[in-house]
């Protein structure tokens, strides 16, 4: 009993950054609360309004239909929307990989690096949907500015991850190169990509996971086809809620196979590595 009584308990102070930190998640904690408080229902029975919530999710999830278009169209549309993530994650990795060697400090001068990553934080910074509509106005509604649009924001996100891991590279393996003659390409393609490969592929699949996410909303926010036209034609002008449900089934079935094969994919990476 007395060695623990002889054991001196540490408190952890009160540092300035916890209490922002506190203060703030409690401030928007009242704000929340005060939101509910005085928000305007309109004289809507909020008990009643859940019990017709769970009703549609168990009509859209239990009773899925096709109704305005066929499996076959299905499976075309799913596969238009893949097409859109395929290009844009594609077409965003081979420029990003060339931008993200010339932002990484260690491969780069400081003045070029900071160059690039500030072009692409000020990128990043602006969402996917409104770099597709500024595009949109030169090229018209349609797929071309939703892949210009969703490409230019996969570059922005990419350059950022790529250059990280080629900052992560020992620097002694650089030095040892440059000492013994080899060129900046040289050292590109005989030691960079080579050591950071398994991160490059893993973070570009994540990105594709992203972009396919980001192409069923373009579907119908640019009219790019796909099922996320369908989505939006079943919701906002059909409204069938079981034909929702179905729609949803798709993507959930290809999302989860997405995530299989990158699961393959990385299990792959390590065994090689």
């Amino acid at each position: 009993m007395d060695q623990y009584l002889s054991k001196t308990i540490k408190v952890k102070k009160l540092t300035k950054a916890t209490f922002v930190i506190r203060a703030t998640l409690l401030s928007l904690l009242l704000i929340t609360i005060y939101g509910f408080y005085f928000y305007d229902y309109k004289g809507i029975n909020i008990i009643e309004a859940i019990t017709a919530t769970v009703l549609n999710f168990k009509t859209m999830f239990t009773e899925p239909h096709f109704n305005h278009f066929t499996f076959s169209e299905a499976i075309y549309a799913s596969t238009v929307t893949l097409s859109l993530a395929v290009l844009t994650t594609l077409f965003g990795a081979m420029i990003a990989l060339f931008l993200g060697l010339l932002a990484a400090q260690n491969l780069s001068t400081p003045r070029v690096s900071a160059a690039v990553k500030s072009v692409v934080a000020v990128v990043r910074a602006v969402p996917t949907v409104l770099w597709v509509l500024i595009f949109a106005i030169a090229a018209g509604l349609g797929s071309v500015a939703a892949v210009v649009g969703m490409t230019f924001h996969s570059v922005s996100y990419l350059v950022k991850v790529y250059s990280e891991s080629f900052e992560e590279l020992d620097e002694g393996v650089i030095e040892a190169l440059k000492a013994s003659g080899a060129s900046w390409w040289q050292i590109v393609f005989q030691a960079v990509i080579p050591s950071t490969m398994s991160y490059l592929i893993s973070w570009t699949f994540l990105r594709f996971e992203i972009n396919f996410g980001v192409a069923i909303a373009m579907g119908a926010a640019a009219a790019a086809g796909g099922i996320g036209f369908e989505l939006f034609m079943a919701s906002a002008f059909y409204y069938d809620i079981r034909e929702l449900g179905t729609i949803t089934y798709f993507v959930l079935f290809i999302a989860i196979m997405l995530e299989l094969l990158a699961t393959k994919i990385k299990s792959k990476l390590r065994t090689v590595q």
